[in-house]
């Protein structure tokens, strides 16, 4: 099975950097649990993702804990949304906004597919870099990345080696393609993945 590797910087500390495996049949939720597992923020904030192009212009809002207007409005939410029903491009992008009250934006980018690891547990933090920045009143739970899983400990990150983000599209296209091909085997069999867990 594939795993996405997504990057989540913030809006404005670009040298503030997590990086996060999930699985693509995980939702919404399990990301945003993840990224505050990886922040130390506390997670039960009102929240969301947005689907972004590459501009990071918001698109399709999905909430976690939506006030009643976005209720009413039927807003799609994070608990109920898998991570694959919204990725068709293998640089796909979210615009992610944390607490509405004191709002903090994220960029939260696909920027690689891979397989998965046999006996690992997803959602997994792959890299952290820089510390965090403090939010009023909050305590922040000091995290790092596991280092056998960075590539060296303490090398800090070159962009210029990641320009492409390691992405091969044509291999991770094929991926995408085995991901959908692969759910639409177990919808028609009446299947879901409840069975995979």
């Amino acid at each position: 099975m594939a795993i996405y590797r997504f990057r989540i910087s913030f809006e404005d500390y670009d040298d503030v950097i997590r990086e996060i495996d999930v699985l693509p049949k995980q939702t919404f939720l399990d990301l945003h649990k993840a990224i505050h597992a990886a922040t130390g923020y506390n997670p039960e904030l009102s929240s969301s993702f947005y689907v972004s192009n590459d501009h990071w212009k918001k698109g399709d809002e999905i909430a976690y804990l939506p006030d009643k207007r976005k209720k009413e409005r039927g807003v799609i939410l994070m608990e109920e949304s898998k991570l694959n029903k919204f990725i068709d491009d293998p640089h796909q992008k979210f615009y992610y906004v944390y607490n509405f009250e004191h709002p903090l934006d994220f960029h939260v980018q696909l920027i690689k597919i891979l397989k998965e690891e046999v006996d690992k547990v997803y959602p997994a933090l792959f890299k952290s870099v820089g510390q965090v920045p403090k939010l009023p009143g909050a305590a922040i739970i000091p995290v790092s990345a596991d280092s056998s899983s960075n590539k060296k400990a303490g090398e800090e990150y070159d962009f210029l080696q990641e320009t492409e983000y390691g992405i091969n599209e044509e291999e991770d296209f094929d991926m995408l393609d085995e991901e959908e091909q692969e759910e639409e085997n177990k919808e028609e069999n009446g299947g879901g993945y409840e069975d995979d867990y």
